[in-house]
């Protein structure tokens, strides 16, 4: 049987389709299409970023230079102020909101002191203390302003807690002002340590600390304690002791009322039993204070550390980050185009 209708005797075979040039040039446009839109939205992410920063670096600005511009003209309208420094919190050298470092706190008092309105600086203090280096610099500082300008009396005026570092500053002042019931003293040093070795031994752990020094391994918490190294640590804390106490010393003067040894063995008192000792002088606040010296107006000359500020310092590593990227790719993409 014969196909109808008949195939023409020389009719090419068809072969399968291969890839020309023109589908090279459309993926590689593709290819290009994508990493265009992937720098666009990088470039756009880089810019919301950066406006994000201006926002927060104009929004700090103004609140800045409104707290400022008020504190000012509130000195100079009713003229003469008690100029108030703030040691709230714990003393350390960070810069957090919640702690006192030397770095601020003698800044703030250099511009209360030399303030012309300043009739006299009030230290606002509730403190547990901290470092003894920090506290040690701002009373430095207290001394050297209180030189400088002799005509300023300066008030430590102690809330709920001026113990340790806090009232080794406060010993700097020419009067401390106290609430009867205020927490006042604890004149003396720490070093919390823990031994281990019994729980480590317990629980099978091995010490396998290597060392270059003998004593570069003083007062590990999982070795039984050595006793020369121990009499050195207490020798470097008794140290730092009679620098605390010779400060208060020469603070304090002939006002302390006892030579009772323990005023400086780390004990605390109320404020009422604190004036007795004489390491406080009268019971008071700020308010009654700004009474007796007849300034019916304070300013706060205290530095104070914004949450913005942090926030901004993350974003502009951010901000530095997405551009340093958003250049390596480009320039990692001419490289690629120069090689095709």
């Amino acid at each position: 049987m014969s196909d109808w209708p008949p195939k023409p005797q020389h009719e090419a075979t068809p072969r399968p389709h291969e890839p020309g040039k023109e589908w090279q040039i459309l993926e590689k446009a593709v290819l290009a299409s994508v990493e265009e839109q992937r720098r666009s939205r990088r470039w756009s992410i880089f810019f919301k970023g950066l406006g994000f920063a201006y926002l927060l670096i104009v929004l700090i600005a103004m609140t800045k230079s409104c707290s400022i511009a008020a504190d000012q003209s509130k000195a100079s309208l009713g003229g003469s102020h008690l100029a108030v420094v703030n040691i709230i919190g714990t003393i350390d050298s960070s810069s957090s909101q919640s702690a006192v470092n030397s770095e601020d706190t003698s800044k703030a008092l250099k511009r209360a002191f030399e303030a012309s309105g300043s009739k006299a600086v009030a230290l606002n203090i509730n403190s547990p203390g901290g470092s003894p280096v920090q506290s040690d610099e701002i009373w430095q500082e207290i001394r050297h302003l209180k030189k400088q300008h002799p005509n300023k009396k300066v008030y430590a005026v102690i809330g709920d807690m001026g113990a340790s570092g806090a009232y080794y500053i406060a010993s700097a002042a020419d009067e401390i002002i106290v609430n009867p019931s205020s927490l006042v003293g604890s004149i003396g040093v720490i070093m919390p340590n823990y031994g281990l070795s019994g729980l480590a031994q317990k629980l099978g752990v091995e010490d396998r600390t290597l060392t270059s020094g003998d004593n570069k391994d003083i007062l590990s918490m999982t070795k039984p304690i050595n006793p020369a190294q121990q009499a050195h640590v207490q020798a470097v804390l008794d140290n730092v002791h009679s620098h605390f106490i010779t400060a208060v010393k020469q603070g304090r003067g002939k006002r302390l009322k006892s030579n009772d040894p323990s005023i400086f063995s780390g004990l605390f008192w109320t404020g009422e039993q604190a004036v007795a000792l004489g390491i406080a002088d009268r019971s008071g606040s700020m308010t009654s204070l700004m009474r007796e010296l007849k300034i019916e107006q304070k300013v706060d000359y205290t530095i104070q550390r914004s949450p913005f500020e942090s926030i901004l310092g993350r974003v502009g590593t951010s901000i530095g980050e997405g551009m340093s990227s958003a250049l390596a790719e480009q320039l990692q993409t001419k490289q690629e185009v120069k090689m095709q």
